[in-house]
């Protein structure tokens, strides 16, 4: 099981995949989609890997539907780099 401890830390570094992602998509002049949907993709699982120790159901929602968005925005930006 993982420790409460590490539960945060994991989580933080979600959060702060997030705002840097954020940043990141309004700052760039040109943003790359697959660093920003992948950026996202682990912020969400990180968080959700968090709360598994600190459950919160309207987290969860929000974390769930962060990462299948990200997965649709990053296979969408693989595909067109193909």
């Amino acid at each position: 099981m993982l420790s409460s401890t590490a539960a945060n830390a994991i989580g933080i570094f979600g959060s702060v995949l997030f705002i840097t992602a954020f940043a990141y998509a309004n700052f760039s002049p040109a943003m790359n989609k697959v660093a920003f949907n992948l950026a996202n993709l682990i912020g969400a699982i990180c968080l959700l890997i968090s709360l598994w120790v600190h459950f919160n159901l309207a987290a969860f929602v929000l974390e769930v539907a962060w990462a299948f968005i990200a997965m649709i925005g990053l296979v969408s930006a693989l595909r067109a780099r193909a």
